[in-house]
Parts: structure tokens; C-alpha cells; sequence
């Protein structure tokens, strides 16, 4: 087998193999032995088809998989011949047709990591923002606290539900006109002006009491899941059949020891606690964007768009899944607009992400089975899940894999923060390529953040749409 290897950019190859003629012959001679034994051909016993008359009716299939096969196996060979890890799946293609008599030749292109020397990492000025906790700041967090363990009543008087007020529906749906059976519901229950609702439907609630009817109009979007309501008027006909408000506890040492503190002054305590620790890894986290972008502007080098694409589509998939929890909505141009800022944010981890490795080679960085228990312990204390259940969940290559590639990422950033200037306060203003209009921030701190806007319903990109359509 021959192997030549073209480098068309820093980051892509091309591989040509070439297969010999008696090795091609082998697998042709392999194939139509397997296809006579069990090819069922009018006039010859099974087994017993001439391999000429085997040849006119599979000759086509029989190369297709030969082929197949003959890459299948010389292309790990040929990149463990020449010690090439790609880090995308490669794209193949034939140069020469299949022939017994003749070698056999395909190239592979695909993507690999850049080449990478020294990397400069040393010596950064670094600025550490300071977050202070103060008494309005846990304040704000128990009124948070306390409308989260809100109960639900009727209103005493009764009145016209508001705002706020958690509704029970029964509803039916014609689409154009016609009751579509399955899309309807009783007791459902929906908060006014939460966002679980079609604009249309909650507004069409607002002012209503037990027993009141209501009619709601709605275009469903061109993206929607279900074929049939795509670009069509839906006509929802309500009944509500309950309003309650919330009504939430007071704050003392009661409501305190109903969520499992002894009593309010422990409350405080333990959320001014947790406000200071969201605080440091606020900090911590404009501390590594720093760093990343450090490492950006010192260590120019080309990165395989595969992986770019990929981490892109993890941002992407992230900054969606934000706004749905938030009820809110992203509007096309808003959605182009974040696609252009994930793609540079994209490319810049990626690099970081190839610069840090580097350095954790050249270093001798390790991940040792201390470092991984640790780790699993502060994932337990994050998720509040039992450590014992994640050690075993985590035994899963991909997972453990991604574990060791966190904690390894940690150990290398306060390794280059550990030798860096740090400056307490804000850092500056950043300098370069300024951000498009409409583009939300990358950074950790803010990718809930996504923006709402006022377009149109049907100009809009709805991450909920799905959810929201199938109960009203």
C-alpha cells in the first residue's frame, strides 16, 4: 500500500492510497464468493450462478462494496502509518474504479490540529472585578425565595384575573376552521404574562372570571413542528374554569424553618453565603475570558472549522435553551445577528482550547484520580445529585473524557493566572472587532441573556413555539 500525504491548509490534509491489484482481487474474489451462496438467480440452484452471470446483474454493487470495504480497512493503516489523528470524519473519494486486475486509489481529506510551538502565556496583566454582596442584594434574593414558595388561592374578593394570576383552562383548536381533536385540554393550567401562553391567548385572558368564555386568534409559524398548522389561523375557544393568585408567605422565622433553617438570621446567612460564591465565579469567569483573548492575540494559528462548527452549535443550542427556560423569544435577525457573534466566540475557544493544550503537553500537565474525585464532588454539590451515582454515570468514555477535559482546562488556567499580574477592578473596555447590532454577550456570566425584541410573531425564531402551541 502506498501513502503520500498533501497538505492543503495548516489545518487540512489529503491522503492518497493506493491499494495493490492482488489485494483488490482478494476482496472481489471474497465478495462474489459470499454473493454466490446466497444470490438467487432463475435458472441455477442456489451456489451454483456463474460468476460471469454474477458480474452482469451485481458487478455495479459488488465494486460499490468492495470499495467500501478496501477503505474501511487501508485508511486506519495509512493514518497510523503516518501518525495522523483528524479531528472530523473524512471525506473520501475514488480516483480509480474497481478492478481485479488493477490497484485500486482513493483520497481522503480531513481535518487535523494546527501545529503548535511555544506558546506565550506568561506575564498578563489581569483584572478581577470585584461583586459586592450587600444587604439589598440578599434581600432581593429572599423576595426571590419567597415568591417561589408562593401559595395559590383564590382571591378573596373575587375578581377578574390579572397578571400574574395562575389560571385553569378548558380549550379546544380549529385550524382553518376545522376542531382539531387531539390539540385541546382540560385543567390547564397557565400563569398570565409568564410566557407559557400565546401572546394572543394570554392577552385574550386578562379580565376574566370562573366560568367566563374567551376566543383567541393565532397564525402558526412557518417553522412549526406539526405540518398541518404551518402558515395556518388557529381560533382557540377557553373556558376558565379556576383563577388563583399567589399569595406569598411571610418573611420569618417560620418560613424559614419551612424551607430547612432554624431560623430567618440562618436564611440570610446561608444566601448571603451562596451570593458571595456566585460573586468569585463571576470574577473567576472574567478572568478566563481574559486569558482566552490573551491567548488569541499572542498565538495566532489557524483552527479546523469542524471544531469550530461544533463548539458554535453547543453555544448555539446553550443560548436557545436559556431563553425557552426564560420564556422569551429570539427573533430572526436577532438569531443571524447571535449566529455571526458564536461564530467568532466560536473560533476563539477553540484556539484557547488548542493553545491551553499545548501547554498542558509541553508542561506535563495530568489529571490524576484525585483530581477526578474532587471534580465529581463539586459536580454532586451543583446538581445535588449522589456522588456515588455520578462516579458511575461517569464511567462513560464521552463523559469522563469530558470531565478530565474540564478539570485539565481549570489546572491550566490557574496555572497562567498563577504567573500573571492581577488587577483588582474592572478590566477595560475591549479593544478590536466591535460587535454587530443586536448581539448578545458570549461570556458565561451572560448567556441567559438572550435578547426578546418585538418582531412580528411570524418573523420570529420561537425556541418554545413547540411547547406553547401544543397546550394553547
Amino acid at each position: 500500500m502506498q501513502v503520500t500525504v498533501q497538505r492543503i491548509s495548516p489545518v487540512a490534509l489529503e491522503l492518497q492510497v493506493v491499494v495493490p491489484a492482488n489485494l483488490v482481487k482478494a476482496e472481489v474474489d471474497k465478495a462474489y464468493a459470499s454473493l454466490g451462496k446466497t444470490a438467487r438467480i432463475k435458472g441455477f440452484r442456489p451456489g451454483k450462478a456463474p460468476r460471469d452471470v454474477l458480474s452482469r446483474m451485481f458487478g455495479t454493487q459488488v465494486a460499490g462494496d468492495v470499495a467500501n470495504v478496501i477503505v474501511n480497512d487501508a485508511l486506519p493503516k495509512a493514518l497510523s502509518e503516518k501518525s495522523l489523528t483528524p479531528v472530523n470524519k473524512p471525506s473520501i473519494e475514488a480516483t480509480r474504479e474497481i478492478n481485479p486486475k488493477e490497484p485500486f486509489s482513493f483520497k481522503a481529506r480531513f481535518e487535523v490540529q494546527p501545529d503548535i510551538g511555544d506558546v506565550k502565556f506568561e506575564g498578563f496583566e489581569l483584572f478581577r472585578p470585584r461583586f459586592e454582596v450587600d444587604v439589598q442584594a440578599v434581600d432581593v434574593e429572599l423576595e426571590n425565595l419567597r415568591q417561589r414558595n408562593a401559595a395559590l388561592k383564590a382571591p378573596e374578593p373575587a375578581r377578574p384575573s390579572q397578571k400574574g394570576d395562575v389560571l385553569s383552562i378548558d380549550f379546544t383548536l380549529s385550524v382553518d376552521g376545522k376542531e382539531i381533536k387531539d390539540s385541546g385540554g382540560q385543567g390547564v393550567q397557565i400563569e398570565l404574562g409568564s410566557g407559557q401562553a400565546l401572546a394572543e391567548l394570554d392577552a385574550a385572558l386578562i379580565g376574566k372570571n370562573v366560568g367566563d368564555k374567551a376566543e383567541a386568534e393565532h397564525t402558526f409559524a412557518a417553522g412549526h413542528p406539526r405540518e398541518d398548522f404551518r402558515n395556518k389561523q388557529g381560533h382557540f375557544f377557553v373556558t376558565v374554569t379556576d383563577v388563583k393568585e399567589r399569595v406569598p408567605p411571610a418573611v420569618d422565622d417560620e418560613f424559614a424553618k419551612d424551607i430547612g433553617f432554624d431560623t430567618l438570621v440562618a436564611l440570610r446567612a446561608d444566601i448571603h453565603t451562596k451570593l458571595e460564591k456566585v460573586s468569585k465565579e463571576r470574577a473567576e469567569v472574567v478572568v478566563a475570558e481574559q486569558i482566552i483573548q490573551k491567548l488569541n492575540d499572542l498565538n495566532p494559528c489557524e483552527v479546523p472549522p469542524s471544531l469550530v462548527e461544533q463548539q458554535g452549535r453547543m453555544m448555539e443550542q446553550e443560548i436557545f435553551a436559556n431563553a425557552r427556560r426564560m420564556g422569551q423569544r429570539i427573533s430572526k435577525d436577532q438569531a443571524a445577528n447571535l449566529h455571526k457573534a458564536i461564530v467568532i466566540d466560536a473560533e476563539r475557544k477553540v484556539r484557547a482550547g488548542l493553545l491551553m493544550a499545548a501547554i498542558a503537553k509541553s508542561h506535563e500537565f495530568r489529571v490524576t484520580d484525585e483530581d477526578l474525585e474532587k471534580g465529581l464532588g463539586e459536580l454532586a454539590v451543583e446538581t445535588g445529585k449522589n456522588v456515588a451515582k455520578l462516579r458511575a454515570e461517569y464511567r462513560e468514555k464521552g463523559k469522563r473524557e469530558m470531565l478530565i477535559g474540564m478539570i485539565l482546562e481549570d489546572k491550566i488556567l490557574d496555572f497562567i493566572e498563577a504567573k500573571a499580574t492581577i488587577v483588582e477592578g474592572e478590566p477595560p473596555a475591549p479593544t478590536g472587532t466591535p460587535k454587530s447590532e443586536g448581539e448578545a454577550p458570549m461570556n458565561d456570566e451572560k448567556k441567559a441573556e438572550a435578547p426578546t425584541g418585538e418582531a412580528n410573531e411570524n418573523d420570529q425564531v420561537t425556541p418554545n413555539e413547540e411547547k406553547k402551541e401544543g397546550v394553547a
